[in-house]
């Protein structure tokens, strides 16, 4: 078994009119090499089926890196229970702004 140690990037945008461009650019920049991204609210975590992929392919040692926390979620318990996640599994979180 080998901990790989990845930087893996969430981008999200809240409607199909923004663009994820700036937020995917920023993510390649700061070294990650895998990035999971998608056109969702924010609001709920509901149906943000790339985030759940992410969370299945993240690993113990690795880095989830986001351009502002709010991209992940916008409601504080998904939040806190996100980050309960993250540190029971051993994952470090970055946001880049």
């Amino acid at each position: 078994w080998q901990n790989r140690m990845a930087l893996v990037g969430y981008a999200r945008v809240s409607t199909i009119d923004q663009n994820l461009d700036i937020q995917l650019d920023a993510l390649k920049n700061a070294g990650c090499k895998k990035i999971f991204s998608e056109k969702k609210s924010g609001t709920s975590k509901k149906d943000r089926t790339a985030l759940d992929e992410c969370m299945d392919y993240i690993r113990e040692g690795d880095t989830l890196v986001v351009t502002r926390i709010d991209r992940l979620t916008r409601s504080i318990l998904d939040l806190q229970n996100l980050l309960h996640y993250l540190k029971e599994k051993e994952i470090h979180l970055k946001a880049l702004e």
